[in-house]
């Protein structure tokens, strides 16, 4: 099955196989999220972003192998409502924003910063802190060296828009400069983006939008 990006909770995971990495996403819970498993074809470690609802779901994908660590892409509650299960279950290391690991009822074991790598197996990923939707907001970036680069973006880009700044201006300018100089301005349009909720992306069909989406301020 050619992997799509779309998937709907109660419905089954779709895997994007890349040549080092496999990547699997889920949806999950009564808000949509996505939960992406990311294993190391080399290894055969495996990294879960956001475990964010239905932990036996996840423990289910998860499967036997394990978990080495779970990353939590921001502290908004539907991100993380099986985080307490799953780390319980797996043991797994835990990874999210320095600014918004207060607001995290699970405590996390590695604070995160810009730039910082995140390492399952012998893939890293580079963590971009994300300003506006919420103060310790991160993407996780994957730059395939077979390949196009692959970008998670938590709740801060989206088909068609950033994510919600709550019609704060300030927090929208934060956000829309931040999306733009560390994502746009660095990645290639064939990057794919893969969102906290709803469809896959890439930047080539976002970038032509950005004067569009400040204009109108969110």
């Amino acid at each position: 099955m050619m992997y799509s990006g779309e998937v709907k909770v109660g419905g089954p995971a779709q895997v994007h196989e890349l040549k080092d990495l496999m990547i699997t996403k889920i949806a999950v819970g009564p808000m949509d999220n996505n939960a992406y498993l990311l294993r190391c074809r080399a290894t055969d470690e495996q990294l879960l972003i956001d475990a964010a609802n239905e932990a036996h779901t996840l423990l289910g994908m998860i499967g036997d192998d394990g978990i080495a660590s779970v990353v939590t892409t921001h502290r908004h509650a539907d991100h993380w409502q099986a985080l307490a299960e799953v780390v319980a279950a797996t043991g797994a290391r835990t990874y999210a924003g320095r600014e918004d690991a207060e607001g995290i009822p699970v405590p996390t074991d590695v604070l995160v910063d810009d730039g910082d790598t995140i390492r399952v197996g012998q893939v890293e990923l580079t963590a971009r802190h994300l300003v506006g939707h919420t103060p310790g907001s991160i993407a996780l970036v994957y730059d395939d060296p077979h390949g196009h680069p692959h970008v998670f973006t938590g709740d801060c880009l989206f088909p068609g828009g950033v994510g919600n700044t709550h019609k704060d201006p300030e927090a929208f300018a934060r956000l829309i400069h931040d999306v733009e100089t560390k994502i746009f301005d660095v990645l290639p349009d064939e990057t794919w983006v893969y969102p906290g909720h709803g469809n896959d992306t890439t930047l080539g069909a976002e970038r032509p939008h950005l004067a569009e989406w400040r204009a109108r301020g969110w």
